[in-house]
């Protein structure tokens, strides 16, 4: 899918993600319900379709699944399609078709957050590790069950999770196929809200509201210092710094700042 900057996705070129793009966020809806929004193929290239706008035109992402009803659960994503994933070999394992798709969402120049209702499991839950912020319900079911069908999960589970959760925790999850509840998340930290299912959206919308109030260039500048190995710095803040130092935004934001304390 092609696009110049500055342009807004067309709604109608996705079939498994339902896109609605403003000037400050885009949210993204994975939208295969028939099958628990399960990840095939085609949603992994509309996604690195979106991947690609927003690496030109950066704005902060939101991804969440299908929302809950009255008569059900909403649901995240529950894993890869293993209709699919039966078929892959040797060769599909070394291409890491999921876990190149989520490291390059999780290094968007601006933030990610993750609406989680339902099952967020196997690849659906590395997805939502992928993030930056995640914010759950009651109804979240988060796990690792790759194990129990004879693979591993491989698309970041097995090394974000233990940044996440620490190491205990997260072979809990990897090794012995603990599946964590809303409340669960809360208390290991990987939610950072708990919501009712009717709320979930309007709190990821506040929080990106709250992001898109800091300057753009900050922000971006603030993700890539976050995300350097610990022998980057002091370096790489001094140099983001001294960028930013010159920028406009800085200048006005400031001055801003300085007048309105004076009034």
């Amino acid at each position: 899918m092609k696009h110049d900057a500055g342009t807004r996705l067309d709604p109608a070129a996705f079939t498994t993600l339902l896109v609605t793009e403003v000037d400050d966020r885009l949210a993204v809806q994975l939208n295969r319900p028939a099958v628990r929004n399960a990840i095939d193929a085609q949603m992994v290239a509309e996604l690195h379709a979106v991947c690609e706008h927003l690496e030109s035109t950066p704005k902060v992402l939101i991804l969440s699944g299908t929302p809950g009803s009255r008569d059900s659960k909403g649901i995240f994503a529950s894993g890869a399609d293993i209709a699919e994933l039966i078929e892959r070999r040797r060769d599909d394992a070394l291409q890491g078709i999921n876990s190149g798709l989520f490291e390059r969402i999780a290094q968007l120049p601006m933030p990610v957050i993750a609406a989680l209702e339902g099952y967020a499991l196997g690849g659906g839950a590395e997805l939502a590790y992928a993030a930056d912020f995640r914010i759950g319900t009651r109804a979240l079911r988060l796990g690792q069950p790759e194990a129990g069908l004879g693979i591993m999960a491989a698309a970041g589970a097995t090394w974000r999770l233990k940044e996440l959760v620490g190491e205990p925790m997260a072979k809990e999850i990897l090794l012995a196929g603990r599946i964590l509840t809303g409340e669960g998340c809360l208390r290991v930290g990987l939610i950072t809200e708990l919501v009712e299912s009717a709320e979930l959206m309007a709190a990821a919308h506040s929080l990106a509201g709250k992001i898109a109030a800091q300057d753009p260039l900050a922000l971006q500048a603030t993700k890539r210092v976050f995300h350097q190995p610990r022998e980057a710095h002091p370096a790489a803040d001094n140099l983001e710094q001294a960028e930013l130092f010159e920028s406009p935004a800085k200048f006005e934001r400031m001055q801003a700042f300085l007048d309105k304390r004076e009034k």
